[in-house]
């Protein structure tokens, strides 16, 4: 594939963002609140910190469907501990619309249509590799870990591009408290992307002449930017356990999400913009789980003019035997506005329940 030789960059409020949706169906129920109280394997995208809690190895896997079936969300991950005080763990994420019809050739040189069955198809995916570490620090109650997370983009035969970056938070634990910081994208993340000239080149031909010239529309059309850069984000939690009658427990999480850019969040200036996560999660005797949660409060423009606030509200049910847990979220995982309510399921197995 032959790429344009081109130097342009641009910083992005919005880069990456398949990669804040989120992972793990108990997460989606609490609004995603849960910086503070991931401590298994889902630890590795929420926080690394908390890996430092694994006992034995854990696996966990997601499959969640985007805007009504159109987008395929899907997660598997892995991690074990190393010693008493550091642990490891591997998670990929996929999120790719397929089966998509390449238009291009709908109308030949003649003016004929092309049959919609008889179109090539394509894909366009965005992957996402995550290696964590995790150790506890000196300090009683504190844990940090880092991510070195690799991104690879691909549109079709159009367009292509990797990217790399860190994540780093700390946990914090202390009685029934629990208290966690992520710093995302630490140094700044960078796509670049590759840019097939052919084909870019063939979009711009709107006569199917076989000449890009001045009686094409699209010959005003810019190349885009190859290098893109997604700036850094904070998440801050605190969550406080209760347990009655050592059976029942009741988890209530509060996430503070930051941007280091104007945007429409309840909280907005000019440099740092703020949203809030409230997260509750109901336990039977470690087995039974029921979870709700609001978060994405958003300042949205009416057709009036006005503005009004909407959230994103997640509702759940977990059940854990065995070493086997299975989760499930009714949730809207995109935004209230924006996106359809989907159906959640996720799969965590805790190998040291198998060993006994």
């Amino acid at each position: 594939m032959a790429g344009h030789a081109i130097t342009a960059q641009t910083v992005r409020k919005y880069s990456n963002e398949f990669l804040n949706i989120g992972v793990d169906a108990a997460a989606f129920g609490m609004a995603n609140a849960v910086t503070a109280t991931s401590k298994d394997v889902n630890a590795g995208y929420w926080n690394p910190a908390g890996l430092v809690h694994l006992e034995d190895y854990e696996f966990s896997l997601m499959h969640a469907s985007y805007f009504a079936n159109i987008a395929l969300y899907d997660y598997l991950a892995g991690a074990m501990p190393l010693d008493n005080n550091s642990a490891v763990g591997l998670s990929v994420i996929r999120f790719g619309v397929d089966d998509i019809l390449d238009t291009r050739a709908l109308i030949d040189a003649g003016g004929n249509i092309t049959p919609f069955d008889q179109l090539p198809r394509f894909s366009t995916a965005d992957w996402a590799f995550t290696l964590s570490y995790a150790r506890k620090l000196p300090l009683d109650g504190f844990s940090f870990g880092v991510n070195a997370k690799v991104i690879r983009r691909v549109i079709g035969d159009f367009a292509s591009a990797w990217g790399f970056g860190f994540d780093a938070g700390v946990q914090f634990d202390r009685g029934k408290w629990n208290i966690g910081v992520m710093a995302r994208d630490i140094t700044t993340t960078v796509n670049t992307w590759s840019i097939d000239d052919d084909i870019f080149d063939d979009i711009g031909d709107s006569n199917n002449d076989g000449v890009v010239d001045e009686n094409d529309e699209a010959t005003q059309q810019e190349v885009p930017e190859s290098t893109e850069i997604t700036i850094p984000k904070l998440q801050v939690g605190i969550a406080r356990t209760f347990v009655y009658r050592y059976d029942f427990t009741f988890q209530t999480a509060l996430d503070l999400n930051v941007r280091f850019a104007e945007t429409n969040d309840i909280i907005s200036t000019s440099t740092v913009s703020m949203t809030p996560a409230l997260g509750f999660q109901a336990g039977y005797i470690d087995m039974i789980f029921l979870r709700a949660g609001l978060g994405n409060f958003q300042e949205e423009l009416q057709l009036d003019g006005s503005d009004d606030i909407s959230f994103q509200p997640g509702f759940g049910v977990g059940f854990k035997y065995a070493g086997i847990q299975v989760d499930y979220a009714f949730t809207d995982i995109g935004d209230q506005s924006a996106a359809l309510y989907s159906n959640v399921f996720s799969l965590k197995l805790d190998w040291s329940a198998f060993r006994k």
